[in-house]
């Protein structure tokens, strides 16, 4: 398989897990996988060239980080239980 192939798969694959996040009930799941959708993508970016799909993405990880973070060091309410 071709370089070039494997790297469209994987901007296939981002793509389909961006999409699975989104369809996620639960916020801490939504950003794990929008985080692992985004990783891929600035993989992806890099890897073809695409600076700007890169970049942008990489702002989403830190953003996912910043709001995991958030989200672990909070107490559960015993709603959310």
């Amino acid at each position: 398989m071709e370089a070039a192939t494997i790297w469209e798969w994987v901007g296939y694959l981002a793509s389909v897990v961006v999409a699975i996040s989104l369809m996620m009930s639960n916020i801490k799941k939504l950003r794990w996988w929008n985080l692992i959708g985004a990783a891929l993508f600035v993989a992806y970016g890099l890897a073809i060239d695409a600076i700007p799909v890169a970049l942008v993405n990489f702002f989403i990880v830190l953003i996912d980080i910043y709001y995991l973070v958030k989200l672990y060091r909070e107490p559960e309410s015993p709603s959310s239980k």
